[in-house]
């Protein structure tokens, strides 16, 4: 009678007891090195000779080993909270809540403590503030001051007057990738206050540009304002002349010149942009600033990164290590790039319609310059605009499967 009495005890509570069971497994489940090691499918559909790794590359954790070293990078004052706890939302919102990828974040000054705490209140990942040194912003010992004033009091165009910015332009072309908080990163995705992200991100650029073999990726394409560099290009071209031997065998030079063979201006803007640091590491690229530092065009006249990256990325790559993110939809104060047909599908939220830059002379230049040396026998190309361009099969060649 006992017994009988003890079997309808249990099979009573049969079932609080698997649920229990199950919530117990769950729950240790769900510590990171479990759950990077187990699976369900390792425990109900293999044998238990197998092992299973299995790693959600959707979701990592903030403590866990990224698969690939990479961070997003900013340089930026402590005036820019309120736009950059903007950007940063959006870009948890859109991509960073599921991978927790650091975040840099570097000044001439210290941070506040406002300042850090109102970055870090928006993220799980990591965050490391840091502060530049001496020399890398600094108006450097061989510029000629009298000839500088001159050149502040008489300059036409934006931001003319200002040390600041030039200094900025400075450090983002030679000295970001080298300050210490970087040494570790094999890739940085720059991140800037007040900028929009438009679309969810399904996968991960780092890993998309890791496994693709690329360099430099970039999303804005247009000319530059060649009042603030005038002497660029023929600096650059006496540097080529110089070292041939640093050029790419397959480089996009044909992309900065126009159907005169003059240079055009197009660059690439920096502001947004993700970059396999081995790139600015490398022998050609270090060479290639140094010799323009020289040179004195970043403060006598008002060179900017975005040129320099550019044509450094057009010299010194070959064109297959250059990638095209007409996938994501982003907005810079004055211009917005947004995927087509994203009114009406897809995971966007932009307006294709005020879209411009996919048609910009310098994108289609890219586009076509890229698909003669990566795929010349694609397919007939069609005119469109001031350049030859044809769009299917240079987006399906050139977007992220």
């Amino acid at each position: 009678m006992a017994l009988t009495s003890y079997r309808r005890l249990v099979w009573r509570h049969l079932p609080i007891m698997i649920v229990g069971i199950l919530a117990g497994y769950i729950v240790g489940c769900n510590k990171p090195a479990v759950r990077q090691t187990l699976s369900f499918k390792h425990i109900f559909s293999r044998t238990p000779q197998q092992t299973v790794i299995d790693v959600d590359i959707n979701k990592y954790e903030p403590n866990g080993v990224k698969p690939v070293k990479a961070a997003l990078v900013a340089l930026v004052r402590n005036s820019d909270l309120f736009g950059l706890r903007s950007t940063i939302r959006q870009i948890e919102d859109r991509f960073n809540a599921r991978h927790n990828y650091p975040y840099i974040f570097v000044n001439d000054v210290e941070f506040t403590e406002e300042f850090k705490r109102g970055v870090r209140d928006l993220t799980q990942a990591h965050v490391h503030f840091g502060i530049l040194d001496e020399e890398s912003w600094k108006v450097p010992e061989w510029i000629n001051r009298e000839r500088y004033e001159h050149v502040k009091s008489t300059a036409q165009y934006p931001h003319g007057e200002k040390d600041s910015y030039r200094k900025m332009c400075r450090f983002q072309s030679g000295y970001l990738h080298r300050h210490p908080l970087l040494a570790d990163l094999d890739f940085y995705w720059r991140i800037e206050p007040d900028v929009e992200y438009y679309c969810d991100m399904n996968y991960d650029p780092f890993v998309f540009m890791q496994q693709n073999g690329l360099k430099y990726g970039w999303n804005i394409a247009m000319p530059e304002f060649m009042a603030t560099i005038p002497t660029l290009w023929n600096t650059t071209m006496q540097f080529v002349t110089e070292h041939p031997e640093l050029l790419a065998s397959d480089s996009l030079w044909p992309w900065l010149l126009d159907e005169h063979g003059n240079y055009n201006g197009c660059h690439f803007w920096s502001n947004f942009e993700i970059v396999d640091l081995s790139f600015y590491r490398s022998t050609a690229y270090q060479t290639f600033f140094d010799y323009l530092d020289r040179a004195g065009g970043f403060f006598y006249e008002r060179w900017g990164d975005a040129p320099v990256h550019s044509i450094a990325a057009a010299l010194f790559l070959n064109a297959s290590q250059v990638h095209y993110f007409d996938d994501i939809g982003y907005f810079h104060p004055s211009v917005l790039t947004c995927p087509r047909d994203a009114r009406t599908k897809g995971t966007c939220v932009c307006d294709s319609n005020k879209s411009f830059v996919q048609d910009g002379m310098c994108t289609v230049r890219f586009l076509e310059v890229k698909q003669s040396i990566v795929n010349p026998n694609a397919t007939k190309l069609a005119r469109l605009g001031p350049v030859h361009y044809t769009e299917p099969i240079i987006h399906s060649m050139l977007s992220p499967q």
